[in-house]
């Protein structure tokens, strides 16, 4: 699912000087404890490619508060194979606490005035403040005309992210002897959507922030005087910290932590969790745990599953030709297990070219040149069998299609029989994903008359010039995660949106569909 991409991922480290010693700051030092942020963004980088940054907190620095960010990967933005550059970057860096930020932009420009975190510089400590933001607010647009039409306020940028930092601003203006957790209390009274954020402030203050329904992952822990927090749990096992500590932020929760201790408290009453059922089926590391649940034992279920209707349909002869294929990387797991399940090998025939880097070719043609960039079909593998290619989802079908045409004409199969670890993407994302339209989306073209039928299923196949494409239900996806399925975001497949504000943009996409208006965007942000 190479053409689909989520917004970003956060993380923050934080040095408790009450607090006794860690043994994972051993030899780091307490006020190196910012060197630690660039590879726990690197555990993150999945999570977003174009730009990547980090603000840390010195109190013996003129600059509190220090900013570095720009476009590019985690290596690129901080030299890390350049030993000497990136030493020079650290030591202006040098802080006991951190936050950082890695992105893949769904709205705005793709330059460096869109990167995190963003600062807000200011002569009071307390108005001075960083912060980096993961998700996205399907209210953007109503607060952007409601702080552009209260008195002379301007907003430079075309992002959701400028609209959160000036109205925690606004609140830290009016009302500065509060707490950090009721400033955010108070400013997220007006926000409708997902999001996770990490704040440093230029009191050395640290807030993290989940929104109400958990949309958006965010994890922590701390042992002893280190407390660390990312929006995978990867980034925290990398660091040292033992799984037993790493925690899950609770909906509607925030932490503060200051030279004082740690304070964790919600600031909206209880709501029903809506958790992005994405995270588990593509977009977290697959070595990650989000709300107690294994990303990998998720999406080997998905592959059991798989394996399951397949043995029920009797669809394909499964003989000593057939074998099982992932589109790399994310769908290994399910594939796997598929194969395990069929009694028949899953092999890798399709090599991912990890070094291909980034290209800024724009649209459907940037799509296609990536997938033949990306992956090399293996004729070894390939030729003269029956295969069963396992991928991720299917969302614009750009990619599958240029993948299924590598297959047959590079690889040399005599078969492809596409089997889908999702069900049919059929509603835009307003939550941070990058699918705003319905008519970008492939599948709603074929369900319009009466959902996932065999004979959608098979004029899909036959669009795509495979023998035969394949779904899950989408019941089989709360199964699989192990969590209630009210107890998760699925609104791209199913059109049911946890927030009012992402049903009414649904009803506008909807609008815009039916208008014949296919490039019209559903909100700005």
């Amino acid at each position: 699912m190479s053409e689909l991409y989520h917004e970003c991922g956060v993380a923050a480290v934080y040095h408790l000087p009450s607090a006794p010693e860690s043994p994972l700051c051993s030899g780091i030092g307490i006020e190196a404890t910012s060197y630690l942020l660039p590879r726990m963004l690197q555990d993150i980088q999945n999570r977003g490619q174009l730009a990547a940054g980090m603000t840390s907190f010195n109190p013996q620095r003129s600059l509190l508060l220090e900013t570095h960010k720009d476009i590019g990967t985690v290596s690129e933005v901080f030299r890390l194979s350049h030993r000497g550059k990136h030493e020079a970057i650290m030591q202006q860096l040098v802080g006991s606490a951190a936050i950082g930020h890695v992105r893949y932009a769904t709205c705005g420009q793709d330059d460096k005035n869109y990167a995190q975190p963003f600062e807000r510089q200011h002569i009071h400590k307390h108005k001075w403040f960083s912060f980096c933001f993961n998700g996205q607010l399907a209210n953007y647009l109503e607060l952007r005309e409601k702080l552009t039409r209260e008195g002379d306020h301007h907003l430079a940028r075309d992002t959701d992210t400028e609209i959160i930092l000036h109205e925690i601003g606004r609140e830290l203006t009016v009302n500065p002897t509060l707490s950090l957790i009721d400033v955010f209390a108070n400013a997220a009274k007006g926000f409708d959507g997902a999001y996770s954020l990490a704040l440093l402030t230029a009191k050395g203050e640290l807030l993290l922030a989940r929104d109400p329904q958990g949309i958006k992952p965010m994890c922590y822990a701390f042992d002893g005087s280190l407390f660390a927090a990312a929006s995978e749990s990867v980034a925290l096992f990398n660091l040292g910290f033992d799984r037993t500590m790493i925690h899950s932020l609770q909906p509607g929760t925030c932490m503060l932590v200051t030279p004082q201790g740690i304070e964790q408290r919600k600031y909206v009453p209880d709501q029903p969790p809506a958790h992005c059922f994405f995270e588990w089926i593509y977009f977290a590391n697959v070595a990650s745990t989000l709300d107690d649940r294994s990303v990998y034992l998720s999406r080997t279920r998905l592959g059991e599953e798989l394996a399951r209707i397949e043995l029920a349909r009797k669809e394909i002869e499964i003989d000593s030709d057939t074998i099982v294929v992932p589109v790399p990387d994310t769908s290994k797991a399910a594939a796997d297990a598929m194969a395990y399940h069929l009694r028949i090998p899953c092999r890798e025939g399709l090599i991912r070219n990890r070094y291909s880097g980034r290209t800024f070719i724009e649209g459907n043609r940037a799509r296609k040149v990536k997938a033949s960039m990306k992956y090399t079909p293996l004729r070894e593998v390939l030729e003269g069998k029956r295969v069963i290619l396992v991928e991720d989802s299917i969302v614009r079908a750009t990619t599958m299609k240029v993948l299924l045409n590598r297959i047959r004409e590079l690889g040399g199969a005599k078969e492809i029989h596409v089997r889908v670890a999702c069900p049919p993407i059929i509603a835009p994302c307003f939550y941070g994903i990058d699918m705003s339209t319905i008519d970008e989306l492939y599948a709603p073209r074929f369900l319009a008359d009466g959902g996932l039928t065999e004979e959608a299923q098979r004029k899909m196949a036959e669009n795509l010039e495979c023998d035969s494409l394949r779904y899950l239900p989408v019941e089989s996806i709360a199964k699989a995660i192990d969590l209630p399925r009210n107890h998760l975001c699925q609104a791209c497949i199913t059109g049911e949106y946890p927030t009012p504000h992402g049903q009414r943009l649904y009803s506008l996409a909807q609008a815009n569909h039916q208008a014949g208006n296919p490039s019209e965007r559903t909100y700005g942000g």
